[in-house]
């Protein structure tokens, strides 16, 4: 990756399905045709990392009053997470305006862009950049 890129995720929420279920199957054809038209543009420039689309079903695993584990997310939440992109951009500027440019938006999906970092919240309380403190990565 160019060193003035950083990833970005995109994480793209689907607030209003039900958008699709008047389209016509040419319709929904087409639509899905400008899609990939944008993923497979993001893939000439070099922007697009991975990405997938993800299942309605799944399940969420807490620890809140005990380890526990239930079915979910479910379809009846008001967003559902559809599915995510790891993109490169210069800033959060750059990346903000490739989601800008996604398709779907008019249908009610909405784009969350959020910077990719090197540690989760526990690690940066330790002043680490990493998910590893600096004298284990040069064990």
């Amino acid at each position: 990756m160019n060193s003035n890129l950083s990833a970005y995720m995109l994480i793209f929420r689907e607030s209003t399905p039900e958008a699709y279920e008047d389209l016509s199957k040419e319709q929904k054809k087409e639509q899905l045709g400008r899609w990939n038209a944008w993923c497979d543009e993001l893939a000439a420039q070099g922007r697009m990392q991975h990405g997938h689309p993800l299942g309605s079903g799944g399940r969420v695993v807490s620890a809140g009053s005990g380890r526990r584990t239930i079915d979910g997310p479910f379809a009846e939440a008001k967003e559902m997470v559809g599915g995510y992109f790891i993109v490169t951009a210069r800033d959060l500027d750059e990346a903000s305006a490739i989601a800008e440019d996604c398709p779907l938006l008019p249908f009610g999906m909405t784009v969350e862009v959020r910077p990719v970092a090197g540690g989760c919240h526990l690690a940066q309380s330790l002043g680490w950049t990493t998910m590893r403190e600096a004298s284990s990565l040069e064990a």
